[in-house]
């Protein structure tokens, strides 16, 4: 039997359909092909900072390295952040919306090819490629507002917003070298304040909780694969070379159960608990910056004591082991103020973190070698991981 024709009206609205916000309650709903392609171009961006950050700190220079990582990830950060929390309320999954994605990925990779440069101080390519896809997220602003009545007001601050924003990060290129810290961080702040502002200006947008849940755990996921890289340099470079394999082994193992208990710990307890009005969802969506940083750099540490243990580094052994101890404590603190909280009823939760924050960053100053250092940080953290597994947290009904 062949299949029905389809009629002229109904092949027009599979090219295109109105924009209108989608149901929060939708059931089953989770990420889209179109959003794990636009994940995969973003690892590129994620691996080339994070090779930029190992290869600083390894040459010792590791206050601009870490610098230049931060300003780098922002824009990573927010351009995908962004991205998501629109998709999760008006993803219409037509031509137009896919082709304006594909206008993002190109930004997405033409930031990433500009990574490099960034880190020697030039934000050209950067800047064009964050303002390709921040302005292709405009022209789907300005299609909701046409289709969303109730909530164009929110919609079209959104679109100026983020407009002029955009004409700020062009105009920074033209700051003298002294004023373009303090022009990141004021632009920064404004790109922060946009969606507060907006936001207020209706009922606001309703993204589904679930599926914001889902986009952060992925993204999560590609950030603790730099640990899986890390792991796996370590075991290549004592195949190659014959020499320090008791330590490369040993720093393998150790990236892989820091990299598991990391990924252990943040899917502990669903996300979307937290996800209960607009203002968790700020902080939630907002923190999420310390967590997707910190685990990019925590692989980015071991990479460093890898150089250090074959004497590739340039660093003595404190920054060396620093570079996976900092980044993993920022890490679990994060974990335990966005997704558990710090008024969590379970005793061995609400000690268990900042114990190990604590212990975790005094592993640094011991005078175990780089290598066991990191052991032990391992250790610590599946202690966090089998202290914390199971427990439940406190009721929040009538709350």
């Amino acid at each position: 039997m062949s299949a029905e024709p389809v009629t002229p009206h109904e092949r027009v609205r599979l090219w295109y359909r109105p924009m209108r916000s989608r149901d929060p309650h939708e059931s089953h709903r989770v990420a889209t092909p179109l959003e794990l392609l636009f994940d995969l171009c973003f690892v590129v961006a994620v691996g080339r900072a994070a090779a930029e950050l190992h290869h600083a700190i390894s040459e010792n220079h590791v206050g601009d390295g870490v610098l230049s990582f931060v300003l780098v990830f922002f824009a990573i950060w927010w351009a995908w952040l962004n991205f998501a929390w629109f998709a999760s309320a008006f993803d219409t999954d037509d031509v137009p919306y896919r082709i304006a994605t594909l206008v993002q990925i190109g930004g997405g990779l033409v930031l990433a090819a500009g990574v490099p440069s960034a880190f020697e101080g030039d934000f050209t390519v950067i800047v064009i490629g964050y303002v390709v896809m921040r302005l292709a997220l405009v022209g789907q602003w300005l299609r909701a507002a046409a289709a969303n009545p109730g909530i164009r007001p929110t919609a079209l601050r959104f679109a100026l917003g983020i407009t002029l924003v955009q004409l700020g990060w062009i105009a920074r290129l033209a700051l003298p070298e002294g004023l373009l810290l303090a022009g990141f961080a004021v632009l920064a702040v404004a790109e922060l304040l946009v969606p507060i502002w907006a936001e207020r200006a209706s009922a606001g947008t309703r993204w589904h909780p679930h599926h914001i849940a889902e986009r952060y755990g992925l993204f999560t996921i590609i950030v603790l694969g730099e640990a899986v890289f890390s792991g796996t340099g370590a075991i290549q470079e004592g195949i190659e070379t014959g020499e320090h394999t008791g330590a490369l082994v040993s720093l393998a193992v150790a990236g892989l159960v820091i990299m598991f208990s990391m990924w252990w710990l943040y899917f502990e307890r669903p996300a979307q608990r937290r996800l209960t009005s607009f203002r968790a969802a700020f902080q939630w969506g907002y923190g999420h910056l310390f967590i997707f940083a910190s685990a990019a750099a925590v692989g980015v540490g071991i990479e460093v004591a890898v150089d250090y243990d074959t004497h590739i580094a340039h660093i003595s052994s404190l920054p060396a082991a620093m570079a996976t101890t900092v980044p993993l404590a920022i890490f679990l603190l994060s974990v335990w103020l966005l997704h558990i909280g710090p008024r969590n009823e379970c005793r061995p939760i609400a000690i268990g973190f900042p114990v190990a924050v604590v212990l975790v960053l005094a592993a640094s100053f011991g005078p175990a070698p780089v290598h066991v250092a990191a052991g032990i940080v391992a250790a610590l953290v599946a202690t966090v991981v089998i202290a914390t597994h199971g427990e439940r947290e406190p009721s929040h009904q009538g709350g």
